[in-house]
């Protein structure tokens, strides 16, 4: 399956949108971003348990990485409620599931190989620390090579700077609009700006987004699966 997997596009979606597809697992359903391969796939999904569900144990061949929307998600290593980020390396191994009920943003495929570090946020007890600009805070939760991740607040009323996407961009909105000159994105929305694309974002009444940047290939996924690369 092929979806969204051409890199050198800009995708925007709200995920309110979109159906909710059934997993292999009973009671465990998603909600597709992108995609490329079948069920064992590069791909960006927001995955929803219903109460008392779990998922079969598994080893994260390609990495895994989620950010806990809403209830709390478990695994034998604990549990993450509302707020918490994780990155679970390439090779690890866990079993997830969830006593009440949660919705979780997930990345599967998407590390590279080096970076082993197992990471745990919980971005409620965080502190932010401020951004570039007045208004903007910002809160690291992973680096490795070019690749940056971070949670960004914006008061009501930040504008911020136009500015090029070495390596592309996504986001993610949590809560609120977040807006550029392109558009309008309330939460719930999912962008991916390509390598080299420019905007000049703002936000008039204040948002809260997840942003994961220098991380896209430079190249489409679509045209190297059908081996013209």
């Amino acid at each position: 399956m092929q979806l969204h997997a051409d890199f050198s596009q800009r995708v925007v979606i709200d995920s309110q949108d979109l159906p909710w597809v059934d997993s292999p697992m009973p009671g465990v359903q998603r909600q597709m971003l992108e995609r490329d391969g079948a069920e064992v796939a590069r791909a960006t999904s927001i995955v929803r348990y219903a109460p008392d569900r779990h998922f079969s144990a598994h080893t994260h061949g390609g990495g895994e990485e989620f950010l806990v929307l809403e209830g709390v998600f478990s695994d034998e290593q604990g549990d993450y409620p509302a707020g918490t980020y994780v990155r679970n390396p390439v090779g690890s191994t866990h079993t997830p599931f969830s006593k009440d009920g949660c919705t979780i943003l997930v990345k599967l495929w998407q590390m590279q190989p080096e970076d082993q570090q197992r990471v745990a946020i919980d971005t409620t007890q965080t502190p932010w620390i401020p951004g570039l600009v007045k208004g903007l805070q910002v809160m690291p939760l992973h680096a490795f090579g070019t690749e940056q991740v971070a949670l960004v607040k914006w008061a009501p009323g930040t504008q911020f700077q136009l500015h090029r996407h070495w390596g592309g961009e996504e986001i993610f909105v949590l809560d609120g609009v977040f807006e550029d000159e392109f558009g309008f994105y309330p939460q719930g929305t999912w962008l991916r700006n390509p390598n080299g694309s420019r905007h000049t974002p703002f936000s008039r009444e204040g948002c809260l987004i997840y942003v994961k940047t220098g991380h896209l290939p430079t190249f489409s996924a679509a045209l190297v699966h059908s081996g013209n690369s």
